[in-house]
């Protein structure tokens, strides 16, 4: 999971530069007024966001496959923690039955 997260920093980050160069140079309209770097990062993100879509598909299948792992097994540990309080709880009903 931290490996996609730097990854698409890593994607974000290089959109970041090429649009700072092309507003830079003039090739890209400047923001209204003081917005300059609001326009640029928002830019960026716009970009950004596509180009991690396609390009860091199989990464992204990995992490969320991760994600899945981890919640199966909480919810493994959960359930294995519920049947024994179950158990526990039944086991004290009886003995208070028998007496």
């Amino acid at each position: 999971m931290l490996r996609y997260t730097l990854m698409r920093l890593g994607v974000f980050a290089g959109c970041l530069g090429v649009v700072w160069g092309l507003v830079h140079f003039g090739v890209v309209p400047r923001g209204l007024g003081d917005s300059n770097g609001m326009w640029i990062i928002l830019l960026a993100l716009v970009l950004s966001a596509p180009i991690s879509f396609v390009v860091l598909r199989k990464e992204r299948d990995r992490a969320s496959e991760t994600v899945v792992r981890r919640v199966d097994r909480m919810k493994a540990n959960l359930e294995a923690s519920r049947s024994q309080e179950d158990a526990a709880t039944d086991s004290a009903h009886a003995q208070s039955q028998a007496s």
